[in-house]
């Protein structure tokens, strides 16, 4: 009896060890089962939380952004005080998309990664643009960004190549009338709002000698230049969107082509003068070309382009003319820039408000932030820059409550 009693007691001992070693062998199936699970959850972006715009209540137009302005003033602030350095930089950093741009995903992981403060809508078609910049604000919106400025080349010449689409309108130097000019203004800009773009970077107020830009401009008579481009701005701005009065200081008068390589005015800066009365009767915007200037002992720009140049944008176009609009580059990816180290660096220090198509937003937002953290006066020049921003973006009524 004690040797059967025995017995049963030792195999009851040897099932237990048994099962613990199943337990602790379970466990350690369990543990590697979590590891890899949580391993597996840190390769997905957690949910990033909103953060909240100040919005207003106020009503403010498009027309209000130059004037004096107790309110807007008040606005920007609040605006601009809820933001972080990765918000403020991102403000001035204009990426493309299109045929001829970033494609779409590239462009969700920058608006997620909340290094942009635009998106210019280079060669697509008005149904794809429209259903972009909804996808691209519903993102905007669900992580707490402040919506964006979307620009495009809706020049007259060039409008039904880059918009498929769009309604047919006469190239800019087969325009016979100021007339023809204001309603194909109104035609652009109707469809413009259709699409959500509110920034045209048009016109171009360039002489028409140079085979790149003469087509695009009203300069067949040279005369019609400056009362047909301020028709097409008035036209342009009545409708809420942002003219562009392009390309300072003049495309017009040398010889070859900015996209393929640095171009130079050699003296007097003969097209210059077609700005002022524009400035006056207050142009939004203006772009900067890759254009240097030689052989001019005020203006020289050292054989770099006048977007890098603080001589070109911030002593003749801010200071000399006044301009307190925004200031936007050519595109960043053309020959004439695309060589130069930091180039987005040295063009918003020149003045420039928003980089255009840099070659890589990212390492562009990157090196831009370096400098701000580093540099008290460049980043009084990009809080300067952001604030303008954000101030037309009040103006055009992106951020209503």
């Amino acid at each position: 009896m004690n040797k059967v009693l025995l017995k049963s007691i030792n195999f009851a001992v040897l099932i237990m060890k048994k099962m613990k070693k199943i337990a602790a062998i379970g466990s350690i199936g369990m543990f590697l089962f979590l590891a890899c699970s949580q391993g597996q959850n840190k390769e997905l972006t957690p949910p990033r939380k909103k953060i909240e715009i100040p919005k207003h209540s106020i009503e403010f137009k498009l027309s209000d952004y130059l004037t004096e302005n107790k309110d807007l003033d008040a606005e920007v602030e609040k605006v601009f005080a809820s933001l972080d350095d990765t918000a403020i930089v991102a403000q001035l950093i204009m990426p493309a998309v299109g045929r001829l741009g970033q494609t779409e995903a590239t462009i969700k992981q920058h608006i997620n990664d909340r290094i942009i403060g635009g998106v210019l809508m280079l060669n697509g078609t008005k149904d794809g643009f429209t259903s972009w910049i909804k996808n691209f604000e519903s993102m905007n919106d669900s992580i707490g960004n402040i919506p964006f400025l979307y620009s495009a080349d809706a020049e007259p010449s060039l409008v039904n190549r880059k918009i498929e689409g769009s309604v047919k309108v006469k190239k800019a130097n087969e325009m016979t009338s100021i007339d023809e000019v204001t309603a194909c203004a109104k035609t652009i800009s109707s469809d413009l709002n259709a699409i959500g773009i509110n920034y045209n970077f048009s016109p171009v107020v360039d002489m028409s000698p140079n085979t790149t830009v003469g087509f695009r401009s009203f300069g067949k008579v040279p005369a019609n230049i400056i009362p047909w481009s301020n028709a097409f701005i008035q036209e342009t701005q009545a409708h809420n969107i942002l003219a562009t009065a392009k390309h300072f200081p003049g495309h017009g008068l040398v010889s070859g082509d900015t996209h393929k390589s640095l171009q130079m005015i050699d003296g007097e800066l003969k097209e210059i003068g077609n700005y002022p009365e524009l400035i006056k009767n207050g142009v939004l915007s203006i772009m900067v070309a890759h254009i240097g200037v030689k052989n001019n002992s005020k203006y020289d720009t050292k054989g770099m382009p006048a977007t890098t140049s603080e001589i070109i944008v911030k002593g003749l176009l801010r200071e000399e003319y006044g301009f307190k609009g925004l200031i936007v580059t050519d595109a960043m990816n053309m020959g004439g820039v695309a060589s130069i180290p930091q180039a987005e660096v040295k063009a918003v220090n020149a003045g420039c408000d928003i980089v255009l198509m840099p070659l890589d937003a990212k390492k562009a937002h990157a090196d831009l932030i370096k400098k701000y953290n580093e540099d008290k006066e460049f980043k009084a020049k990009v809080d300067a820059s952001a604030k303008r921003i954000i101030r037309m973006k009040i103006c055009v009524g992106l951020l209503k409550k």
